[in-house]
């Protein structure tokens, strides 16, 4: 951005500005800076004391500086006096090296140094519930199979209509919004873009659903499963690797119009998937979706082995068309930085090592699954996740000090888990 933020504000009525950095564990921290200060922000950082966040640090070291990215800006549709700036947190006169978007940033470079630029899109799941979140806000919204629903999704037609109109304003170019599996549950689709780009939207996405649907009275929780008996909430990515205006998964004589490198690509990801989940699955409840029993729908819409096929929603990976693939292990919790990194970091393995996918399967894993024999299973829980990160040499090398901090913070947060005591334990046991 060539004109100073001061300038920009000053050109389009912007009175504050949000510098927002997101924490290993998906929260946004943030900052709110008069306009008349925001050029010196953007010259020496917004200072936090990084270990008030989820950063894996300590009281005594010194200040986290949220160094904002001009070109990240995003004017809030809702509250147009205010700015959003994506930002990196930086200590010591250089990035913190497992900070989620400093992570994903370093990433995209050693791609690009290879002639690759990986481009992503995201499908964000998510509920509308009531503010103490525990129903689904539409009390009518009561089918079986609730999926499309035109009734429940033209009641909430106030809520979903501008959250898409912001988007349409901010030129993300919006194609289609629906009522999800779940009661209550809705999902929303912009264009796909170069990882950076759409892992800022994602974030700023999370909050803008968020703070509308406060507008109007309601809580949107991208939780993955709120509610047992409902289809958990993923965010699926579809990814492709470009250069330049060159979709370079596209070939026309590849199988299913993917490919050679876009396989061995693919192949990266099903090599980690096991220890992709403790990013892509990040929470104790994570992996209520990913290994849930039949819903009331009929089907959980998630993946629990590691397979891929053709234009088949019970893999965990799917090729619905030519040059492109869709990953379907990630869920709503996903911290929008590690979903791009994770996926870029498997996949560049992918390439690097060539590594081969195997052939894909075309059966229906959920009433099939049984009858074939799979390289690798997801991991039943966060625990088992953590340690397939921590014993994955391809993305400890790939990630680098993202991997002990957040393995460390999340096995941590794993033990807190095992430090509660159920009431299901307590009605189980008592009289064992």
């Amino acid at each position: 951005m060539a004109n100073s933020l001061h300038a920009v504000a000053k050109d389009r009525g912007i009175k504050y500005f949000l510098i927002s950095y997101m924490d290993l564990f998906g929260v946004q921290r943030a900052k709110l800076v008069p306009a008349e200060a925001i050029d010196g922000m953007v010259r020496s950082g917004a200072g936090f004391a990084g270990f008030a966040t989820w950063l894996d640090m300590t009281p005594a070291d010194p200040d986290v500086f949220a160094m904002p990215d001009p070109d990240s800006l995003i004017q809030l549709p809702w509250k147009p006096e205010v700015g959003w700036l994506a930002a990196d947190p930086w200590m010591n006169g250089k990035p913190v090296a497992h900070a989620p978007r400093n992570v994903l940033k370093r990433l995209v470079a050693e791609a690009g140094a290879k002639g690759y630029e990986m481009k992503s899109g995201v499908e964000c799941e998510f509920f509308l519930i009531t503010p103490d979140g525990t129903e689904v806000c539409d009390t009518a919204d009561r089918q079986s199979k609730p999926c499309y629903d035109q009734q429940a999704l033209m009641r909430r037609y106030d809520v979903i209509a501008e959250i898409c109109d912001a988007m349409l304003l901010l030129g993300w170019k919006p194609y289609q919004n629906d009522h999800e599996d779940a009661n209550g549950q809705f999902e929303m689709n912009w264009q796909f873009d170069v990882a950076l780009k759409t892992a800022d939207r994602h974030a700023f996405f999370k909050y803008m659903a968020r703070s509308i649907a406060e507008k109007h009275g309601l809580r949107a929780t991208f939780m993955p499963k709120p509610f047992i008996d409902l289809t958990g909430s993923g965010c699926h990515a579809h990814v492709s690797v470009w250069r330049g205006d060159n979709n370079l998964f596209d070939d026309e004589a590849g199988e299913l119009g993917v490919s050679r490198l876009g396989y061995h690509f693919l192949g990266g990801i099903m090599h980690s998937a096991d220890a992709l989940a403790a990013l892509l699955n990040p929470t104790v409840n994570s992996y209520k979706r990913i290994n849930a029993p039949r819903t009331t729908s009929g089907a959980t819409w998630a993946p629990n082995s590691v397979t891929y096929s053709g234009n088949n929603r019970t893999h965990l990976i799917r090729i619905p068309e030519a040059g492109r693939f869709e990953v379907r292990l990630a869920d709503g919790a996903a911290n929008p930085y590690l979903l791009q990194a994770g996926l870029l970091a498997a996949g560049l393995d992918g390439i690097d090592n060539q590594r081969d996918p195997g052939p894909r399967l075309d059966i229906n894993m959920y009433t099939d699954g049984h009858t074939v024999e799979v390289g690798k299973k997801l991991p039943l829980n966060l625990l088992d996740a953590i340690r397939a990160l921590q014993a994955s040499s391809v993305l400890s090398e790939k990630l680098g000090a993202l991997v002990p901090s957040y393995a460390k913070l999340k096995t941590d947060e794993w033990n807190a888990y095992a430090r509660h005591l159920t009431s299901w334990e307590r009605e189980t046991t008592l009289d064992c």
